[in-house]
């Protein structure tokens, strides 16, 4: 790579994709790419300097990233083998890696903290970037989402020897990561198109936890199914909200804030009050600040200040319209435990309002893995509005569809509306407190949806 000034990024468009090409293009490199469609990322990310094209042809690699030479490519496991830019690349004896490689060895060269996890993971993971910015540590952080109070996936420091790493577990990719901390928020099985198996999915894990470096630390939450395998010199530590080696103690709740203190196994840190003040960021907060406090960076004041700023990053529980009669939230959520999560941090804020959940199913083999986990966390809303299933990277399965969760649904007030019939449907039947979630494109119809 050192000698490789030209860095081409096929599937440039995604949001791991782009913190490196950022990181890259802060380093000097010159950056191109390719991506199937125009978004609001990829339009940034051209404003930035990456030349972007959105035709697959052959034709459309700029000139000078046809050397293999002086070109690199960087390509996602969600781009198909036979992606034709992709076979040039391979057929012409250029380098190509997978995006983890490449986050791998960025990571190597500092000291990592690294959040993986089924779900929860680009909030910790966003909230210990905050920290560390509002720190003297400084950090380079690679993030799953564009937290809010930056505008990026990406933050630079080149003088801090700290990055902060989501660590995917999509394609086993977290495999290539050397954590100094590894935060493990969750287990429960997903990516089975992947894995097959829960126990597969488990081994990941278990082969993650492996690779932290020696006299760094393990911290998962209470009560996995995750047998860990670290090596000699690593701490392990647990949290949760009420118990472990990290945990909360004394949390309020009133006037639309959450405040509590943090226990830690030197002591405790009284009045944390949180930037985001939902029932599931109790815990994510108290996974993000025990990673800061293993690492030694532990700064009372800058974790206080960095918790009340914190804004979260952009789809997670964000806010969207705030009135006396109505309310909009959108949420990234795609996997039942994270949906039902969610749904149930909508009620504790909005007690005895009623909840329209639209949800939009993302990929069909996750549909067929989860329809009856899937139905039976929407049944907690008062009302419920179903889309169609999101494919991203999938063809059709037989047989799948958004009906197969539909059925499971036990609220009487439920509808299957097409993702562009959503704006129209909800404003001839309205809604008081309404939560969008899905990890598709559904957010791409808030705006009509709030008139904004």
């Amino acid at each position: 790579m050192k000698q490789k000034q030209n860095i081409y990024f096929v599937g440039a468009g995604g949001i791991g994709m782009a913190a490196l090409e950022r990181y890259f293009l802060a380093k000097g490199y010159r950056v191109a790419g390719y991506d199937r469609t125009a978004t609001d990322l990829t339009r940034a990310l051209e404003s930035e300097g990456v030349a972007i094209a959105y035709d697959d042809s052959v034709d459309a690699i700029p000139a000078d990233f046809r050397d293999p030479e002086t070109t690199l490519v960087v390509y996602t496991p969600a781009i198909p083998d036979s992606h034709p830019g992709l076979s040039f690349f391979r057929q012409n004896g250029f380098e190509v890696v997978k995006r983890a490689a490449v986050l791998g060895l960025v990571s190597s060269h500092s000291r990592a903290l690294c959040f993986s996890g089924t779900h929860g993971k680009t909030t910790t993971s966003s909230m210990a970037a905050h920290i560390m910015h509002e720190s003297k540590a400084g950090c380079n952080a690679f993030l799953g989402g564009v937290l809010r109070n930056y505008g990026t996936n990406f933050l630079l420091d080149p003088k801090s020897e700290y990055s902060v790493v989501e660590a995917d577990e999509y394609d086993r990719s977290f495999h290539h990561l050397r954590p100094y901390v590894a935060v493990v928020t969750a287990t429960d099985p997903d990516h089975l198109d992947i894995y097959g198996t829960e126990e597969a999915y488990l081994e990941s894990f278990a082969r993650f936890t492996e690779l932290i470096v020696e006299g760094g630390a393990l911290i998962k939450h209470t009560g996995l199914k995750l047998r860990e395998r670290v090596g000699n010199g690593v701490k392990v530590y647990e949290y949760s909200r009420d118990n472990g080696d990290f945990h909360a103690a004394n949390i309020r709740r009133g006037d639309g804030s959450i405040v509590f203190d943090f226990v830690t196994p030197g002591g405790t840190v009284s009045d944390i009050e949180l930037g985001v003040p939902v029932e599931i960021n109790i815990e994510n907060a108290i996974a993000a600040m025990a990673a800061v406090w293993v690492a030694g960076e532990f700064d009372e004041n800058a974790v206080r200040r960095a918790m009340a700023s914190f804004q979260g990053p952009k789809r997670r529980f964000e806010f969207w319209l705030k009135e006396p009669d109505r309310v909009v939230i959108d949420d990234y959520a795609h996997h039942p435990d994270e949906l039902r999560s969610s749904i149930r941090s909508v009620k504790a804020l909005y007690p005895g309002r009623r909840l329209t959940v639209a949800f939009q199913p993302h990929l069909y083999s996750r549909t067929r893995d989860f329809a009856p986990e899937f139905a039976a966390a929407l049944s907690e809303a008062d009302s419920v509005v179903l889309l169609d299933i999101y494919p991203a990277r999938e063809l059709p399965i037989p047989g799948v569809t958004s009906k197969i969760i539909f059925d499971g649904i036990t609220v009487a007030d439920k509808t299957m509306v097409g993702r562009d019939e959503l704006p129209a449907f909800l404003a001839s039947h309205g809604y008081d407190v309404l939560l969008t979630a899905g990890a598709g494109d559904i957010c791409d119809k808030l705006p009509e949806i709030v008139g904004k």
